[in-house]
């Protein structure tokens, strides 16, 4: 029981941190609860934890969701845990750092190894926006470039055009009924 305790990180596929992630104030959060459940604790207790750490927990690091912003978010995700908790507190959300700094309050060596996977998949998500991004920034400047072919194309068939209309008009001329005498 104690080795699977010891490699829980690696049998939490990251697409479930993944889902656990929400951007919240422009910033990539986890709410309290998902954090407590991937370390193995209760919310209560890792909260305790957390409040008489208090100093180690700056805003950049950790806040309190509002009212609205918590019921925005239940509207939008189901899960279990939301039917236990009491709707009138909202949840604390923990930035990357903070989820790190969870990990430091707890003491635990599953939620060491829990917060090492979930600071990879933060890194992972900042990659793939990364990546995104450069993706993006290629595929404007493709656009710009083929903006530029296609008025250029646009020219050469028109010129296309033009020359076919006049071969068409010549093979008119030629094809008309002569007038005159014949050779």
């Amino acid at each position: 029981m104690a080795k699977a305790k010891k490699n829980i990180a690696k049998y939490v596929p990251a697409e479930i941190i993944v889902s656990k992630i929400f951007v919240i104030k422009e910033q990539k959060v986890m709410l309290d609860y998902d954090v407590a459940f991937l370390y193995g604790v209760t919310t209560k207790r890792m909260n305790e934890q957390v409040k008489r750490n208090i100093e180690k927990f700056s805003q950049e690091f950790m806040f309190r969701l509002t009212k609205k912003e918590w019921f925005s978010m239940r509207s939008q995700i189901a899960t279990a845990s939301q039917s236990k908790r009491n709707i009138n507190i909202t949840p604390y959300a923990f930035t990357e750092h903070g989820v790190a700094m969870v990990a430091t309050v707890l003491k635990s060596d599953r939620a060491v190894k829990m917060s090492i996977a979930i600071i990879k998949t933060f890194i992972q998500l900042r990659k793939q926006i990364l990546d995104y991004d450069s993706l993006a920034k290629q595929i404007k400047m493709l656009k710009l470039h083929l903006d530029g072919h296609d008025a250029q194309l646009n020219q050469i068939y028109d010129a296309i055009e033009d020359l076919l209309d006049k071969k068409a008009d010549e093979k008119k001329w030629e094809e008309r009924e002569r007038i005159g005498f014949k050779k």
